[in-house]
């Protein structure tokens, strides 16, 4: 193939931001179902402070992993009984670190603090229901901004969020699922809902990047909502999709076509599942409300 110098001065631009380096290959978590529970525990208590707190205070993991950048799967609620299960999928940068604690140290973007408002709201608006809450950091984020701009860990994450849904659905095949994903976890979500089994019902996007189409009726096998605060700085990422760069137009921007979710009490792009959100709210009803057309009240 024959360069030309402009393509070739691209080329290194675009090598020296790291926009087309390829994120390091990683193995995703595993499959797992409730029988994992006490195996996934005794790994908490060998792994120490802080992994055997987790155990001692009863927490339950299908996966958990801390060799590396890390991998946990924890489950809110009765999976074995539940007949409405949200699935929740982090963004960029999601360490293992970052689980409790949330990335830089800042609650609310805490995997398991936003996991734990949205199973508070599912068991304040429907108190009888039958529910469980995935907070499924499953996969490795890109680390930042350059890596986020390509769809590789986006790809390797729906693989193997499709393996835990399809085990879900052998499981529960009368639950629905709902996939929630969060910035760069939409993309995530959104390109496992193409494959996804018929127990998916609705795909949730908070401050997503986008979920590998340009359009909601792309995707017409689920439903797609999507919160996008008027201050969250997503609004400023170009739309655009080429060859492994860019996640094309946002399912926060009316052109979309997905459902709006209410953002009052959202600030930035972390508070999606903040206390108090109209979100947060809103998103507890797509999962109570399972298959439907009607907007969702928030």
């Amino acid at each position: 193939m024959h360069w030309t110098r402009p393509a070739r001065a691209a080329l290194a631009v675009l090598l020296g931001l790291g926009l087309l380096l390829p994120d390091r290959p990683a193995a995703p978590a595993p499959a797992a179902y409730v029988e994992a529970y006490p195996l996934v525990a005794a790994r908490l208590r060998a792994a120490g402070p802080p992994y055997e707190g987790w155990a001692a205070t009863g927490r339950r993991f299908l996966v958990f992993e801390p060799h590396g950048d890390g991998l946990a799967v924890e489950v809110l609620g009765d999976l074995a009984t539940a007949d409405r299960i949200a699935v929740l999928v982090p963004g960029v940068g999601t360490r293992l670190r970052d689980f409790d604690r949330g990335l830089g140290g800042v609650a609310r973007r805490a995997p398991a603090r936003q996991g734990a408002e949205l199973y508070e709201a599912l068991r304040v608006r429907s108190p009888g229901a039958r529910v469980a809450v995935l907070v499924w950091l499953g996969y490795h984020p890109p680390g930042g901004v350059p890596a986020a701009v390509g769809p590789a860990a986006a790809r390797r994450g729906a693989d193997a969020l499709l393996a835990q849904l399809r085990v879900l659905a052998a499981r529960r095949p009368d639950a629905t699922v709902t996939l929630v994903g969060h910035s760069y976890g939409a993309l995530v979500v959104g390109l496992a809902a193409r494959r996804s089994p018929a127990e998916v019902t609705d795909v949730v996007t908070l401050g997503g990047v986008g979920v590998g189409v340009d359009r909601a009726d792309e995707l017409a096998r689920v439903r797609i909502w999507a919160a996008e605060a008027p201050t969250d700085w997503i609004r400023r990422v170009p739309e655009v999709r080429l060859p492994g760069l860019g996640h094309g137009v946002r399912p926060g921007d009316p052109a979309f076509g997905a459902r709006p979710l209410p953002t009052a009490g959202v600030t930035g792009h972390d508070g999606y599942l903040a206390p108090g959100s109209a979100t947060t709210a809103a998103v507890a009803s797509v999962v109570l409300v399972g298959i439907g057309t009607g907007p969702v009240a928030p």
